[in-house]
């Protein structure tokens, strides 16, 4: 018996889920669709289309926001995870432009029927409130204005209209229209804003969820028929760690939880079938929109390292086109997001970036009210009181762009990435030097490691 059951488990398919280890952009798009060549399926398990990966292939680019990053592979399946909030609409473009530039999609995308919907009511509410923080002097949190925090807002109050409601008019109708009631008041009473109508609404609705219907799915049981016949599967974040709504810089975060652990939560399988949790991380910092940021740099003096960074590494957001703040590697930040995600190894990004640098700098800890502290603090607050405490190596001036191979990297280049790594405690199993797929140094392979 102990034998069979041995046997058996060595033929079940393994998972590598991929998480951002920063404030999100950190290049996950670009490696999720190089490692999709060991997989059979790519799951989505959290977030909405406020995320975005841009992907270059073969030197074009293709931005993605909702649809996971392994449909530019033939013959690999989609999921859209339970954990998901889903704007119907967006859904359906973004299908529609990825086969304007001739890919199968419907025949491979599967819609978690569980997912929570983003309606119109909740985008107005989302940009009235950040009008509104702006006007009183609050501060703007930041937020794509794509109506994520309120679709979530309903999840969590037990009152959100689901993908599952779109097959059933009559349910839809009158959970629609409760649920208008109440974003209306909202938006003419507190937020001064303009009320929508019901019946526009409810017609788009319903003529979109003809072409969803087929793509529904019971995602959970479709990713554990997979792994039971032997095959892989990828589990891709959006955003990042320090963006999670329970472990990031709150309240400067997003409105669901960025880190490994929901990829069982919000895909429908167990915590055990999580084999490898891959890191990515950019050989520097960025974030967008507001929250503190400790070892940020000015982005708009040219001859500048933050421009530098800015401008070489053309950081700007793929959902809103926002310019992104830069800064130097925060360690200090990544030993924390090591830590929540239980990180088995790393994926250093963006590398080519430092190439003519003469010097680089890493933060490792942290001044704070007159104490060193060497992981990023809890506390909002706290970060914004700290001052970093950097290392310092000297740059290269070779090229790094495109290498595969980790004994051509220049020698101050493995240097740092051997310092990064000893003083994080987590190995770097990959090396990206570019854009496209085919730059990428392998160190240790997350399918079999």
């Amino acid at each position: 018996m102990q034998a069979s059951n041995v046997a058996a488990r060595s033929s079940v398919g393994r998972n590598v889920v991929v998480v951002g280890t920063q404030w999100g952009d950190e290049g996950k798009g670009k490696v999720v669709d190089w490692l999709t060549d060991h997989a059979e399926g790519v799951v989505r398990f959290q977030g909405g289309h406020n995320a975005g990966h841009t992907l270059v292939i073969k030197g074009r680019k293709t931005a993605l926001q909702l649809i996971p990053s392994g449909i530019m592979r033939d013959g690999v399946a989609c999921f859209i995870g339970n954990g998901v909030v889903v704007d119907p609409s967006h859904l359906l473009s973004e299908i529609e432009r990825l086969e304007a530039i001739g890919l199968s999609v419907r025949d491979r995308l599967f819609l978690s029927e569980s997912c929570p919907l983003i309606l119109p009511f909740h985008v107005e509410v989302d940009k009235a409130r950040e009008a509104v923080r702006e006007t009183s002097g609050a501060g703007k949190i930041g937020t794509t204005g794509k109506g994520i925090g309120p679709a979530y807002e309903d999840k969590v109050a037990r009152r959100a209209l689901r993908v599952q409601d779109l097959k059933h008019p009559e349910r839809f109708e009158k959970k629609l229209r409760e649920l208008l009631d109440l974003h209306n008041f909202a938006l003419e009473g507190y937020l001064k804003a303009q009320r929508l109508e019901f019946q526009p609404i409810f017609d788009h609705a319903m003529k979109v969820a003809e072409h969803l219907k087929p793509m529904m799915a019971d995602v959970g049981v479709q990713i554990a028929a997979i792994n039971a016949r032997g095959g892989n599967v990828l589990f891709e974040g959006a955003q990042g760690t320090l963006l999670d709504i329970d472990h990031g810089t709150y309240p400067y975060v997003t409105s669901s939880n960025c880190v490994a652990g929901n990829a069982a939560a919000g895909s429908g399988v167990g915590p055990d079938r999580l084999h490898y949790i891959l890191g990515i991380t950019k050989a520097y910092t960025t974030r967008v929109g507001g929250g503190p940021f400790p070892t940020e740099l000015g982005i708009e003096e040219p001859g500048t390292v933050g421009h530098h960074l800015s401008t070489v590494g053309q950081e700007r957001g793929t959902v809103t086109g926002r310019a992104r703040r830069c800064g130097w590697l925060d360690a200090a930040a990544l030993k924390r997001a090591i830590l929540i995600n239980g990180v088995s190894g790393l994926c250093i990004t963006k590398l080519d970036v430092l190439d003519g640098l003469e010097e680089i700098k890493v933060g490792v800890g942290y001044m704070l009210n007159g104490q060193r502290v060497d992981i990023l603090p809890l506390d909002a607050d706290d970060i914004v009181a700290c001052d970093p405490i950097y290392e310092s190596f000297p740059g290269w001036s070779e090229s790094t762009a495109g290498i595969t191979q980790w004994d051509q990297l220049p020698q101050n280049a493995r240097r740092y990435l051997e310092r990064v790594q000893a003083y994080i405690g987590a190995p770097i199993d990959m090396v990206s030097t570019g854009p496209d797929r085919d730059h990428t140094i392998l160190l240790r392979h997350p399918y079999k490691a």
